[in-house]
């Protein structure tokens, strides 16, 4: 009898002990990694919007660490089936989350720390899925499988990004030149002969190759010169944020010591039209006319009603991007619709961790930027363009900013143009209409002519 009875006794133990635990277990895990994924939210969207990269891949990782953590404690103490293996990515993900807060390295820390990491995180990820296929079945294994995987390519792709950027410093070189405006060096291409020079003013997340559409139209006529600030494109970094007046003080030098000469027809796209608006208010003597192409307002933050929210939600963003695009996903965005080289010049240069820090550089010190260009309170009788694009005129309260630049001036333009707001650079219709103004502010400058309103 004794035969008979063991097995059916030791099945009925399998099933008992089995029954209560796969669905704990199952709960807890994905309660512990939805846990760490909420602190990841909070610390990075809440505690420290727009941080810095070593202060967000630290909050990122140390939220990690914590679901994992909460893994190996909840499993051991309310299952049968303790995942104490989980402790092991929690203690790894944790201590280097926390030094990556504690140490705050910069940019070039954190490159040379990107080729560190992907070897051992694969391992650790590969060490982590043998551990889960030893101790885990069921939905538990289901939760955890997708996440390991995530672990895994994450460091694919780190190396990809890796590779990459070692390729494009050498195929995507300066097309112009360098010059040291003071412990740092800014880029300047300049094409063309003839005066007025026109000077093109970067919108935020462009380089001096967006302008390949307007450059090769306008140096046709006369001499124009696209520039980097500084952090932008093949410009060197500044160290620090900069304000308007720090830009308009660099572009001033940079402009001098690279032998242009003024005044000038300033251009500026987006946010670059404040920043054409304070060199303006900087250097009177030095602009003789201004186009400014969908510009930024300088009282955005209280004449757009949307403006403060949708700047908070771009704080907290691109605050994220230069994590995100240290793994490659910025690779992942298409490449402008501008010509040969430009396209591959702009994607290659806007795609990095470096290019993603500038722009959350720029974004942070956009409320003062926006302060300094409304010293500019009129810009006399010297031509003013304003060109507006079709699709921001929806926006409210957008118009009414557009009349209020193009007021600036008794002697201005201005147009609605069918285009998007990267369109006025991109698209050859846009960018066309964008050159009409420009060629009309520059006649008007040689010429002493008012412009056509219209």
């Amino acid at each position: 009898m004794s035969i008979d009875t063991h097995p059916a006794d030791h099945r009925d133990d399998v099933i008992v002990s089995a029954t209560p635990t796969t669905g704990p277990l199952a709960r807890i895990i994905a309660g512990s990694l939805a846990a760490g994924v909420v602190s990841a939210l909070v610390l990075t969207l809440v505690v420290f919007p727009g941080g810095t990269e070593s202060v967000l891949t630290g909050s990122i990782l140390l939220s990690f660490g914590f679901g994992w953590g909460l893994i190996a404690a909840l499993t051991a103490r309310h299952t049968s089936r303790p995942q104490r293996w989980a402790a092991v990515p929690a203690a790894a993900m944790g201590a280097t989350g926390l030094a990556l807060l504690a140490f705050g390295p910069e940019n070039a820390a954190m490159t040379r720390l990107s080729w560190v990491w992907p070897p051992v995180v694969v391992a650790l990820a590969i060490w982590m899925f043998v551990q889960m296929r030893r101790s885990l079945t069921g939905p538990g294994r289901w939760l955890l499988t997708p996440v390991v995987a995530v672990l895994a390519f994450s460091a694919v792709g780190a190396t990809y990004e890796n590779i990459t950027l070692v390729g494009d410093q050498d195929t995507y070189t300066a097309p112009g030149k360098s010059y040291d405006v003071g412990g740092h060096r800014l880029h300047l291409d300049c094409h063309g002969h003839g005066g007025p020079t026109v000077v093109l003013a970067n919108g935020l997340g462009e380089i001096s190759a967006s302008w390949a559409r307007i450059t090769a139209q306008v140096g046709g006529t006369t001499r124009v010169c696209a520039y980097d600030r500084a952090g932008q494109g093949w410009s060197d970094d500044a160290g620090k944020p900069q304000d308007g007046v720090t830009a308009a003080r660099e572009l001033h030098t940079l402009l001098a010591f690279a032998g242009e000469h003024g005044p000038y027809v300033l251009v500026g796209h987006s946010i670059g039209g404040t920043y054409a608006l304070t060199y303006a208010s900087q250097y009177p003597e030095q602009v003789a006319g201004l186009v400014l192409l969908d510009s930024s307002s300088p009282e955005q933050f209280t004449s757009i009603p949307s403006y403060p929210g949708q700047y908070a939600v771009m704080r907290r963003g691109l605050g994220l991007l230069p994590t995100l695009a240290r793994l490659g996903l910025g690779r992942l965005v298409p490449a402008p619709n501008l010509p040969a080289p430009a396209a591959d010049q702009v994607r290659a240069l806007t795609a990095t961790a470096h290019s993603a820090r500038t722009s959350r550089d720029e974004l942070s010190m956009l409320p003062e930027v926006f302060d300094q260009a409304q010293a500019l309170t009129t810009f006399g009788d010297r031509p003013l363009a304003v060109v507006t694009a079709s699709e921001t005129v929806g926006t409210g309260g957008w118009t009414a900013a557009q009349d209020k630049l193009a007021a600036l001036s008794a002697n201005h333009q201005q147009r609605t143009v069918h285009s998007t707001h990267a369109g006025l650079l991109e698209d050859p219709e846009g960018s066309t209409a964008s050159v009409r103004a420009i060629t009309a502010v520059v006649s008007s400058v040689r010429t002493g002519s008012h412009l056509d309103p219209r």
